[in-house]
């Protein structure tokens, strides 16, 4: 009879981080790294999901949109006063305008 090489039921946590950092590095599909390993492809992937370490580049994604957002609400109130401001100076010439223009009117009707 031929020998069965039997595969350990438990693997050590090198093992693992090296079996993801090999499917995260190489340029072959996830399956085909697990079969080459010779482990089950769920498995793998529940390795991948606890060994892998997150993205240096979605941390800084966060940070950049944080201080995006940071600067845009800034902004958004330098125009919001801006445009108060120039909501109060465009009413008080236009009142005293209409006002100067009503009494001229008035003026002319009286004479």
């Amino acid at each position: 009879m031929s020998e069965e090489i039997k595969k350990p039921n438990s693997y050590t946590s090198e093992y693992k981080e090296s079996a993801v950092k090999l499917a995260i590095e190489s340029e072959q599909p996830i399956a085909a790294t697990a079969r080459d390993l010779g482990i089950n492809v769920n498995t793998l992937h529940t390795w991948i999901g606890k060994y892998s370490k997150p993205k240096q580049s979605a941390e800084r994604d966060d940070e950049h949109i944080y201080d995006e957002n940071k600067r845009l609400k800034k902004e958004l109130a330098r125009v919001i006063q801006e445009r108060d401001l120039l909501k109060k100076v465009t009413e008080l010439p236009s009142c005293a305008f209409a006002t100067q223009e009503n009494s001229r009117i008035v003026r002319r009707g009286s004479i």
